[in-house]
């Protein structure tokens, strides 16, 4: 299985950036973390990190013929971005979305997805972990569609 990590603006900033709540780990850091974890599930995990909206899109509708599965963190693009939502939707692959912190329990203009709606899931709150649990989810997905069809 192949899956594409895209992650959104300020996250290359992890590590500097307001580690009381995501952490002292950078983003290359917990994406190799990831890359770790998960090769025993035999995932193999591409990472794309950018600040613009509009890279990001293209980088979603580029992985449809690549990619078996997308994980987004939107970062402050989940409250805005319709062009993602549109991008997600579109490209077919099934995608989860993450956040290090439970963006429920924060400003009140976090908590509101417009990604979350074509995602198939979505998973906050657990810090870097999430996106751990996003690809098992997703791993799980793909053998459950497998005994389905055999």
């Amino acid at each position: 299985m192949k899956v594409r990590i895209l992650n959104g603006p300020n996250l290359a900033l992890l590590g500097r950036r307001e580690t009381d709540i995501y952490g002292r780990r950078s983003l290359d850091e917990i994406m190799a973390s990831v890359r770790a974890d998960v090769e025993a599930l035999g995932i193999d995990v591409e990472c794309f990190q950018s600040d613009e909206e509009g890279v990001l899109v293209g980088e979603i509708g580029r992985s449809a013929d690549r990619f078996d599965a997308l994980v987004i963190n939107p970062a402050a693009y989940t409250h805005t971005s319709i062009a993602l939502r549109d991008a997600i939707k579109a490209c077919g692959l099934p995608c989860v979305e993450v956040h290090l912190s439970n963006i429920h329990a924060r400003e009140s203009f976090r908590r509101e997805s417009v990604t979350a709606p074509v995602c198939v899931g979505q998973i906050a709150g657990f810090g870097a972990d999430g996106y751990r649990l996003a690809l098992e989810a997703l791993s799980r997905m793909a053998q459950r569609n497998e005994e389905a069809v055999s």
